[in-house]
């Protein structure tokens, strides 16, 4: 029996996340409904859903749970589980409803933006680019005043889920130390890959170079406050990669104008920032527009991702490349 997929994925383009062999696989298993860059009309919502056996969105409008008596999987494409505040969770886990998320596909891309920006700031490249420009450059010697490379250094990961996981291997070759924080792991699992347990305070007051890789949880807004900031060493490059939601983002701010240390920044707590948001004009800071995890091409993963699991369902198996939802991690989402 084919089952009827909703395919409606604005905010993001088809091209966008479907490679047409994708797309030509998963028509070949299911009947696809929308399947278009606009968001779903409602009169088609409330004509098709009910039959649906799995609705593949960035959002949750389709309705009561309990009015779909025939789904079986929400395929969130947007990059994060959906908060319990919008799904019921514990309604799917009792009517066999699958909650997944394409999270993981972004780790790669994610992972080499989070390394190329570390060395970026550590080695001052974007800053030695604009010196040349404005005819300011400084050669040899003199133009690498307070740069380093990684190798040897301390490197802390303050979250190490599978963002962290990813950008491990590209770590390792710099033979650096590696510390870690994340409270919602064992010190064993984290001594089994290669990274040595830290309390934040510690990582923090340590590393040379801090990744900040962890998820928004409702015990880990703005942990990373200006007591935390202040234990940061002033040679210290520090690297906002995940979400902005576990730093407060205004002390971030005053410590770079301040030039406490340098970091490098590719997530927002308002996006787009305002035009005169002191963070644009603070010293020796690397700024990216929220691109990490948005490169042609590579998003494809997240429709391989979303037809793999569909083609597995189809035969009556589990899905297995996209992140389910775990009640332990669901509870703790904003």
């Amino acid at each position: 029996m084919r089952h009827k997929v909703i395919l409606d994925p604005a905010f993001r383009r088809m091209d966008e996340i479907f490679h047409p062999d994708d797309l030509l696989r998963l028509r070949a298993v299911c009947d696809v409904v929308w399947g278009k860059d606009e968001p779903m009309p409602r009169e088609l919502i409330e004509r098709e859903c009910r039959d649906a056996f799995a609705i593949v969105t960035t959002r949750w409008r389709y309705g009561e749970l309990a009015d779909l008596p025939k789904l079986r999987a929400i395929m969130e494409v947007g990059g994060r589980h959906p908060s319990p505040a919008v799904i019921d969770y514990d309604y799917c886990r009792a009517n066999g409803i699958r909650v997944l998320s394409c999270a993981p596909a972004f780790g790669p891309m994610v992972a080499e933006m989070a390394l190329g920006m570390a060395i970026d700031a550590a080695r001052q490249i974007t800053a030695g680019h604009e010196a040349f420009r404005n005819g300011d450059e400084k050669y040899l010697w003199d133009g690498n005043e307070g740069t380093f490379t990684l190798y040897g250094e301390t490197v802390g990961f303050v979250g190490f889920g599978g963002l962290a996981q990813r950008l491990k291997p590209l770590i390792e070759p710099f033979g650096c130390r590696l510390l870690a924080y994340d409270p919602w792991r064992t010190d064993q699992f984290l001594k089994d890959q290669g990274a040595e347990p830290f309390g934040l305070h510690d990582l923090l007051s340590r590393a040379r170079v801090i990744f900040v890789l962890a998820i928004p949880s409702t015990e880990n807004r703005a942990q990373i406050g200006a007591r935390e900031l202040a234990l940061i060493r002033r040679d210290a490059v520090f690297v906002l990669i995940s979400r902005s939601h576990v730093v407060d983002f205004e002390a971030l701010t005053t410590a770079l104008t301040e030039g406490r240390f340098r970091a490098a920044i590719d997530v927002f707590p308002q996006e787009p920032m305002p035009a005169d948001h002191p963070i644009r004009r603070a010293p020796k800071v690397v700024l990216s527009a929220h691109r990490a995890g948005s490169v042609v091409g590579d998003s494809n993963l997240i429709g391989r991702m979303v037809v793999d699991d569909l083609e597995a369902m189809a035969h009556g198996l589990p899905p297995w490349q996209m992140q389910v939802a775990e009640p332990e991690i669901v509870a703790r989402l904003p």
